[in-house]
């Protein structure tokens, strides 16, 4: 991803925390002739040897072929939204602000134990004020299901962190900008509004 180096982010932490926030990724391969994609929730994990990116896609998804050998990228798309050149001081162009992370990696098959355990975390992670559990449900109908699941792992091996937020703006447009953006009242406004002032402090 190209990325001017005003916008990058690297502080790994913060970088952690984007992933987290938004795992909901899109998986990108090359089948031999052309790049396909599938959208899955993911899981990340860190550990003192590196990350690792848990995820699963439908068996019956061709793209699981071409998992193995060649790098594989996870889109982490965040807030972004459109930039007015009307919140100038000076004459320009509108642009587009944004928070996206490319993550890279060998992808491999998770089987048994790995995958349910990966499984039974996504649902506690998003059913955690409920008393709602794979281990709950009927065992039968549970590995019936997982059947038809083909879980992965990516050994993340190169981070690529975007964040524009009109960095190159004077400390009056930016503030002008956080402030027309939160009038606007829609989340992806607001995450931006937000994450401008923080640039400024």
């Amino acid at each position: 991803m190209f990325i001017p180096k005003y916008y990058r982010e690297e502080d790994r932490q913060k970088l952690l925390a984007f992933l987290k926030q938004n795992n909901f990724a899109a998986l990108v391969t090359f089948d031999g002739e052309k790049p396909i994609a599938t959208h899955t929730p993911v899981e990340i994990v860190e550990t003192e040897n590196g990350w690792t990116i848990y995820g699963h896609i439908s068996r019956a998804n061709a793209q699981k072929k071409t998992f193995g050998e060649n790098e594989a990228l996870l889109i982490f798309q965040g807030a972004h939204t459109y930039i007015s050149a009307r919140w100038y001081t000076e004459v320009d162009v509108p642009t587009w602000d944004y928070m996206i992370v490319h993550v890279y990696g060998k992808v491999r098959e998770i089987q048994g134990d790995e995958l349910y355990s990966i499984l039974s975390r996504l649902v506690g992670n998003h059913e955690s004020n409920t008393s709602y559990r794979l281990e709950a449900l009927p065992q039968d109908m549970v590995q019936k299901e997982i059947k038809g699941v083909f879980g992965f792992a990516m050994e993340v091996t190169r981070v690529d962190g975007g964040y524009k937020l009109s960095q190159g703006k004077t400390e009056e447009e930016r503030t002008n900008i956080a402030s027309e953006l939160e009038k606007r009242g829609d989340k992806d406004s607001k995450v931006i509004a937000e994450e401008i002032r923080k640039q400024g402090k």
